[in-house]
């Protein structure tokens, strides 16, 4: 049987679930860069510079509990840049492996058109092989590398740029 999850826009209330979400991630050393877990008074003005018709946060849920978030975030401060977003997927651990990134995906991509966004970009680990899978599923290809930028646990850490030129609808 298929489950069916719903995609909302994130609203304050949600802020403390998302940073949870988040915050799961931390300790594998594949997911963030943040080495200690973050609150949602840190998380506040990130939260704040999104909007739901041009930079969303998107929750899904799974009856009323949040399980996984998406962002499109804003790539590079200077205007020229508008129409390239950096996207971000985080899943509770509970979730993860049940196709919810690819859900994602395939809205985020959906999507893109109305809110403006021409390319995505996403910021990955070199070591973190799933999400770079979950990426070329997509259509994701390596757009940079920025060799040995993150030390994590005192090992260096390649960041990889991932790219999609977003098909014209």
């Amino acid at each position: 049987m298929q489950q069916s999850y719903e995609i909302v826009h994130a609203v304050k209330e949600d802020l403390e679930r998302i940073v949870d979400i988040y915050n799961t991630t931390i300790a594998s050393r594949s997911v963030t860069a943040d080495l200690e877990p973050v609150t949602a008074e840190d998380r506040m003005q990130w939260f704040e510079e999104h909007s739901a018709d041009h930079r969303p946060i998107w929750v899904m849920k799974d009856g009323e509990a949040i399980i996984a978030w998406l962002s499109f975030s804003r790539f590079h401060s200077r205007a020229a840049y508008d129409a390239t977003a950096e996207i971000s997927v985080y899943i509770d651990p509970a979730y993860r492996s049940r196709g919810i990134g690819s859900l994602f995906f395939r809205k985020a991509i959906e999507e893109c058109p109305r809110l403006g966004i021409r390319n995505v970009i996403a910021l990955v680990f070199g070591h973190n092989e799933a999400s770079l899978a979950l990426l070329r599923k997509f259509g994701f290809e390596q757009w940079g590398l920025l060799p040995g930028v993150a030390t994590l646990d005192g090992i260096d850490r390649d960041l990889v740029y991932m790219g999609l030129k977003v098909p014209p609808q």
